[in-house]
């Protein structure tokens, strides 16, 4: 292990950076919730739209690329949604 890795290991306490101590420490916020679902949102219309694409020319390669893509997205809004649940349950019991 180089000093540099040492030194970083002990300034963090043995954990790597951006482990979970980020969301546990208040993560993103309600704000920069709200900003990810929005960009996702944007995301899963594009998706859709290669969906539709990859359909209509027939291309069943693109169209299971487009279709994992949704997927992808799919999840990553849900996971936005339950962490913005997460943020008011706490806002909730903090008053």
């Amino acid at each position: 292990m180089s000093t540099q890795t040492k030194s970083a290991a002990k300034s963090t306490g043995g954990k790597k950076a951006g482990s979970a101590d980020a969301s546990a420490k208040g993560g993103k916020g309600k704000k920069g919730t709200y900003l990810s679902i929005g960009t996702s949102l944007f995301s899963a219309f594009t998706a859709v739209k290669k969906v539709r694409t990859a359909r209509s020319e027939e291309d069943n390669l693109q169209l299971i690329d487009a279709v994992l893509r949704a997927a992808a997205v799919t999840t990553g809004i849900v996971l936005l949604v339950r962490e913005l649940r997460r943020l008011s349950d706490e806002d909730v019991l903090a008053d």
